[in-house]
């Protein structure tokens, strides 16, 4: 199980869009917590704590713990706003996680031992096809990534869903074995003449250099 993040809120008390800008104009980030068949929470947040999260990777599916005058809710960010122009986040959509209940969720895969890969040693390119894995699992079983392992792959070998290390306890959202991420071969350039010769026809005699002297015709006998 991930381990969840701490992220302190306030309550808020009104609804809508001019609440909504007021709470912007008091320096904080607006935000609701929804879901578990509970209705929805208002809460306000310090913009750089939501800025943090926002930058680290992986956060679709971190899990979060939203403190609110001391009562904390596990959630996950479902959805954020942001300014057109400033790209400052206006809005943060969490989800609410009911234990046991499950829920879909993006995981992040994380790629082990590029360095000792036999295709990319080789000089192959890594395709990655997938770099999250949308999954159903319950709260209890939220991972921060699932990993694949490249240590074995050759060129034209490929990462599969069963690949995967860390899938216990989830079911991919696509049900079948789709494929995560590829070893290529090197790209070799192929050498294209500039005039195709024509079978039967006689080899061109390179011209001799200007001023250069005719050859002497052989002697017989």
């Amino acid at each position: 199980m991930a381990n969840a993040v701490t992220i302190e809120a306030e309550a808020r008390t009104r609804a809508g869009k001019g609440a909504a800008r007021a709470t912007r104009r008091a320096g904080k980030v607006p935000g609701v917590i929804y879901g578990a068949r509970q209705e929805p929470s208002l809460i306000a947040m310090d913009p750089r704590a939501v800025l943090r999260e926002l930058g680290r990777p992986g956060w679709q599916s971190r899990l979060y713990e939203i403190k609110i005058n001391g009562d904390a809710t596990q959630a996950l960010i479902r959805a954020v706003q942001f300014h057109p122009v400033s790209d400052a986040p206006e809005h943060v959509d969490f989800q609410r996680l009911a234990p046991g209940e499950p829920i879909r969720v993006s995981v992040p895969v994380h790629f082990d031992n590029e360095g000792i890969s036999l295709g990319l040693k080789r000089g192959g390119v890594l395709n990655v096809i997938r770099h999250t894995v949308e999954v159903y699992t319950t709260p209890e079983h939220i991972l921060e990534q699932f990993t694949a392992d490249l240590a074995e792959l050759n060129f034209n070998d490929a990462v599969r869903w069963e690949d995967l290390g860390g899938t216990a306890n989830t079911t991919p959202a696509i049900r079948r074995n789709f494929v995560v991420a590829t070893v290529a071969p090197p790209t070799k350039l192929a050498e294209v003449s500039a005039e195709p010769v024509t079978p039967g026809a006689p080899t061109p005699v390179a011209a001799a250099p200007a001023g250069a002297r005719p050859a002497a015709p052989a002697r017989r006998g």
